[in-house]
C-alpha cells in the first residue's frame, strides 16, 4: 500500500482513515466511506485496484470527474478508462473491446444496463474484483440527490460471479440515507468509516456591517 502510494501518487502519510478504508476493501469487506469533500475518497478505491487481481469498476454520477481522475490515473501510467456519451462510439467500442487491459473504468450508472457493456465483460470473461460506488447518497429516495439509475446497481452486481467487492463512498449521509444504501445496494454488514466534517483551517464568521441599499 505505502509503495503505490508513494511510487504512483506521492503520498508519503496518510489522511485520517483512508488507511482503514483501503485496508477494509483488501481484506473484501462491503465498505462505507463517509467523508467531506476534500478528503481523498478517490485514492481509497484506487489503490486497491491496483492491487487487485482483474477490473475495478467506478461507478460515478459526474462525467467531468471520471474525465479528470482517468486523464490522472493515465498521467500516471495506469490503465484507466470512462465510457461516456461525449466519447465517440468508436473510442467507446475500442475501450469495451479492451476490458482485460483495463485495472480502473469509470462509468455512469445509467450505461450498466447496457448489453454491449455486460456482452463484452461475458465475452472477455472479465474479472470485476471490486465496484466503487461514488456518490452513493445518490441511491437514497431520501436524498435531494436521488438518482433512479442508482437503483440498477444492486441488479448488476447481482449478475457478476463471482461478487465483487463492494464499496461506496460519500460525503452526505444520515441515518434514513445509510438504511437506504444499506437496502437497496444489499450489503449485508459494512464496515462504516465515518470522518468528523470539521475543518480546522476553516471558519464561520459573522459581521454586522453598514446598510449598503440606502
Amino acid at each position: 500500500i505505502y509503495k503505490i502510494a508513494k511510487d504512483l501518487f506521492n503520498i508519503t502519510d496518510f489522511f485520517s482513515l483512508q488507511l482503514e478504508v483501503i485496508e477494509s476493501i483488501l481484506c473484501g469487506n462491503e465498505t462505507l466511506a463517509i467523508f467531506p469533500t476534500g478528503s481523498g475518497k478517490s485514492i481509497c478505491y484506487q489503490i486497491p485496484a491496483l492491487l487487485s487481481d482483474g477490473l475495478t469498476v467506478v461507478i460515478s454520477p459526474l462525467i467531468s470527474l471520471m474525465k479528470d481522475q482517468v486523464i490522472n490515473l493515465k498521467n500516471k501510467n495506469i490503465p484507466a478508462e470512462y465510457i461516456s456519451s461525449t466519447l465517440t462510439a468508436s473510442k467507446n467500442k475500442e475501450i469495451l473491446e479492451n476490458l482485460k487491459k483495463i485495472k480502473l473504468l469509470y462509468i455512469t450508472p445509467e450505461r450498466l444496463g447496457s448489453k454491449k457493456f455486460k456482452n463484452a465483460i461475458k465475452k472477455q470473461n472479465v474479472k470485476i474484483s471490486i465496484i466503487a460506488i461514488d456518490e452513493v447518497h445518490s441511491i437514497s429516495l431520501w436524498g435531494k440527490s436521488f438518482r433512479p439509475s442508482y437503483l440498477g446497481i444492486k441488479k448488476f452486481i447481482k449478475e457478476i460471479t463471482p461478487k465483487p467487492v463492494i464499496c461506496g463512498f460519500t460525503a452526505t449521509s444520515n441515518k434514513k440515507i445509510l438504511k437506504d444504501i444499506k437496502t437497496f445496494l444489499d450489503l449485508k454488514n459494512p464496515l462504516i468509516f465515518k470522518k468528523n466534517s470539521y475543518r480546522d483551517n476553516l471558519k464561520i464568521e459573522v459581521r454586522l456591517t453598514d446598510d449598503k441599499l440606502k
